[in-house]
């Protein structure tokens, strides 16, 4: 029976912080260019001080994908941590704006903040991220809510989530629930570092419970510890039915039941800020996926989803990505 949402999305419920700076800005706070990394809060409070005006969105990489199902057209929803602050206020109201359901209660606890990404992008549209991991990081079986997670059609875990054993055992609780009611569980493994540090745990995540995998090319050549494509895609074909593999502008490659099919990249005029392209990739197939598109067709709408994205600022669509993919003919 189709479930209430097409798509639940369980991961780190981040405020997007997005502005624009030169190459000697990141110089002088020491922020490695195009790359995330953790920071403490005196660093990001400092950076948030200096940088210049500002877009703040609901953001990380799982909110992205559902926030981009929903602007489809799609029925999604969110399960996330948040404190009872500033951000988790700007985080519940902007997520809920976008047609995403988020009813995971905030956490009163002044000890602890809603997390934030300071996110910069410089004139060549590269973005690099200062990560602030406050609550969001918390996260465990308690924020996992059986009802949700039964009325998915998909359910759709966040790799970064996976450092804490209490996310973990969130994880495979949501994975056990999901199976037992017959639905669908996609995992994306998010970053090659978290896959290097989890590589065991994914490989046996994946092997036992998940049926759809997302990984661009150095995430899933880490995975096998291989520097062969080829030989990546033959090994993801014996652990999982259905792989999702993003190559930038080599395009994308689906593997189902062993047999690849290749979705050739969708042209950009200008590369603008590449802030979400992965994410919003995952969203076009997902929705596509949920409303039973063959595997070809709900990768040309995942290509088209991520070339939107970055043609702009942000990884929140401008405009409503239904009005625009009916336009191209890619939904009815």
């Amino acid at each position: 029976m189709p479930g209430t949402f097409d798509v639940v999305a369980i991961g780190n419920a981040i405020v997007d912080i997005i502005g624009r700076c030169d190459d000697s800005f990141l110089d002088r706070h020491e922020a490695p260019k195009g790359h995330m990394r953790l920071v403490d809060t005196a660093t990001i409070d400092t950076i948030y001080k200096n940088m210049g005006p500002a877009i703040e969105i609901s953001g990380g990489s799982a909110a992205n994908t559902v926030v981009g199902v929903a602007s489809l057209g799609g029925r999604a929803a969110f399960i996330g941590k948040v404190a009872e602050d500033e951000f988790g206020r700007i985080f519940r109201h902007d997520i809920g704006a976008s047609g995403v359901s988020f009813k995971t209660p905030a956490v009163v606890d002044g000890a602890r903040a809603t997390s934030r990404s300071l996110i910069l992008v410089t004139p060549d549209g590269q973005r690099t991220m200062n990560t602030f991991l406050g609550i969001s990081t918390d996260l465990d079986q308690g924020e996992v809510d059986p009802e949700v997670i039964k009325a998915s059609n998909i359910v759709y875990l966040e790799g970064y989530l996976f450092d804490r054993d209490e996310a973990k055992a969130a994880f495979r609780q949501a994975v056990d629930i999901a199976n037992k009611a017959g639905r669908r569980v996609a995992l994306t493994l998010s970053d090659s570092f978290c896959v290097n540090r989890h590589r065991a745990e994914f490989l046996a995540l994946i092997r036992s419970g998940i049926g759809i995998l997302f990984a661009n090319e150095s995430e899933i050549l880490s995975l096998y510890e291989t520097n062969s494509f080829d030989e990546a895609v033959r090994n993801v074909a014996r652990d999982t039915r259905l792989a999702v593999l993003t190559r930038s502008e080599k395009g994308s490659v689906i593997v189902s039941e062993g047999e690849p099919v290749q979705i050739s990249v969708e042209p950009v005029k200008k590369v603008v800020d590449t802030t979400g392209a992965g994410d919003l990739y995952a969203a076009g197939f997902l929705f596509g996926l949920a409303r039973d598109f063959d595997l070809k067709s709900a990768g040309q709408l995942g290509s088209f989803a991520a070339a939107e994205i970055i043609g702009q600022m942000g990884a929140r669509p401008e405009v409503k990505l239904s009005h625009l993919a009916r336009m191209r003919g890619l939904i009815g």
